[in-house]
């Protein structure tokens, strides 16, 4: 066992060491290639902010951060399984090495300029595999990136592989017959979530600066829980879905950014947001740079506290009074919490979801009509395909109207709160070798995902919704919170989640990684 805690304090090192925009205003640095004194030993110890001005200030060459991500994923991911379809090392020493002589001619790409970056599996990156964790399309080379990952390209990413997913994304369990299961970096026992639970496993372990993800039901915000991050599922609309066979009617799923703070998860957003008139619903406001963030005032900043629906939500023991304790501290800061209720019939919203699911879903109906990829495909997205078996159009508009009323009750009640908050899960991480857990608390789960029914309200407003930690249970396992805002008001939910790490310390317990089982 070995500790990945750096040897300063989290809050003393960002203290010490220089914004990145402060870097960039910065005139190229021409004299050697050593570190600064104040940079730690560990490159992967830096935040990506901090990676990214080291740098552009040539505090450091690609090359040694290069090699210095792949030494620790050499190391740990055997256990952790956070990151597959991995290119090969010296390819990528000299990708690194073309990123340093850029360097050295005046030629910067971007603020991830030379740093490493896995995609989510689910995810087209240029020459990289896209599997989507199904043995169906297992080996299969991507042409083309997407327009989310093309932009963190334009930035400089080096793209070093992909983070591994549950099958089709379908379940918060990273597990799959193609790379296999992803681990909690706390508890290597444990399930990293999902579906983005790759990304966040492989960045709570420090195997990488940042990482992107995409969030239908809960898939930026549940790892990031699991794995003490922040993860945040943008407006509908903020980060275009490109390319896509269908541009109006499927507007349940986003991709995002997850961070291992606020500050690296606002630049990763700047960077896959934006308005593209390939996207006719694309939202055409931007988000502005870093910089112009600023940290929201908690004196007198209401929060809705929704808990568990009263009542109507199972949730394992001891998970509520984990973050009303994590409501209670930043109180003491002057944020007024009130427990609140949307005025809304919450079974008509899961059989909203359900509707919606099934039919987002029965695009994948060619895979089950075949009988050789039927045979390939999980029980659950099998489960899901026959759900939408005679969908009638009255239904689905049922089902439109219903989610219209559910938004129409979140507005409401933003008429008195800033900000609304649930848990970001229903139960703690669970063991690695169990699917999905199938009873909470004495209630039995009736569906492969109904243990995690609380995420989603905030996909069926499409509202800002970031998770922010809330703590760790007397077993050490992670857990946070959704705090969501207004419709395209992810600046002020972000300068919100500025303020609450601010006030909290839980970013600062760090995982000790195990380099076997």
């Amino acid at each position: 066992m070995s500790t990945s805690k750096t040897s300063l304090n989290r809050r003393q090192f960002l203290e010490s060491t220089s914004s990145l925009g402060a870097a960039l205003a910065l005139p190229f640095l021409r004299t050697g290639t050593a570190f600064a004194q104040d940079l730690p030993a560990d490159i992967t110890s830096l935040s990506a902010s901090q990676l990214s001005a080291a740098i552009r200030k040539r505090q450091v060459r690609c090359v040694e951060v290069m090699r210095a991500y792949l030494a620790r994923i050499h190391r740990y991911n055997p256990v952790y399984n956070a990151i597959v379809s991995m290119v090969d090392d010296d390819e990528l020493v000299r990708q690194a090495e073309r990123a340093d002589r850029a360097l050295d001619e005046d030629e910067y790409w971007g603020w991830m300029h030379g740093m490493p970056h896995a995609v989510k599996d689910l995810a087209n990156a240029k020459g990289l595999e896209t599997s989507s964790g199904s043995r169906i399309f297992a080996g299969t080379i991507a042409e083309e990136d997407d327009l989310h990952i093309a932009r963190m390209r334009a930035q400089g990413a080096i793209f070093i592989g992909k983070t591994n997913t549950p099958e089709f994304g379908l379940g918060s369990q990273s597990y799959n017959d193609v790379h296999g299961t992803t681990k909690c970096a706390y508890d290597p026992a444990l399930t990293a979530g999902g579906s983005s639970g790759g990304a966040a496993s492989g960045m709570a372990s420090h195997m990488l600066p940042t990482a992107d993800g995409s969030d239908m039901m809960g898939s930026l915000r549940n790892p990031a829980a699991f794995n003490n991050l922040i993860g945040f599922r943008p407006s509908q609309g903020r980060v275009p879905g490109l390319p896509s066979n269908d541009l109006y009617y499927q507007q349940l799923a986003t991709d995002g950014p997850l961070g291992r703070n606020v500050e690296d998860t606002i630049r990763l957003l700047g960077t896959m947001a934006g308005y593209d008139s390939r996207a006719p619903l694309s939202l055409r406001d931007e988000i502005p740079a870093y910089d112009a963030f600023r940290q929201a005032d908690f004196a007198g900043l209401r929060v809705g506290w929704m808990g568990d629906y009263e009542g109507y939500l199972a949730t394992e023991p001891g998970l509520l009074d984990l973050c009303e304790r994590s409501l209670e501290g930043i109180s003491t800061h002057g944020v007024i919490v009130e427990d609140c209720m949307p005025a809304y019939d919450m079974a008509r919203l899961w059989q909203t979801w359900l509707t919606l699911r099934h039919w987002a879903l029965s695009s994948s109906k060619a895979l089950y009509d075949d009988p050789e990829t039927r045979k390939l495909l999980k029980p659950e997205l099998i489960w899901e395909i026959e759900g939408g078996f005679d969908m009638s159009a009255s239904r689905v508009a049922e089902a439109a109207i219903a989610r219209a009323d559910w938004y129409r009750a979140l507005h409401e009640l933003f008429e008195r709160y800033d900000v609304l908050a649930l848990p970001t899960a229903q139960v703690f991480p669970f063991s690695a070798d169990l699917h999905w857990p199938k009873s909470i608390n004495g209630r039995a789960m009736d569906t492969y995902h109904r243990w995690m029914e609380v995420v989603i309200g905030g996909t069926l407003a499409g509202l800002p919704v970031v998770n922010l930690p809330a703590g760790f249970d007397g077993r050490g396992r992670p857990m946070g919170m959704q705090f969501m805002g207004r419709m395209g008001h992810d600046r002020e939910v972000l300068e919100f989640a500025m303020a609450y790490e601010a006030a909290t310390d839980y970013l600062d317990q760090r995982p000790v990684l195990a380099e076997s089982i």
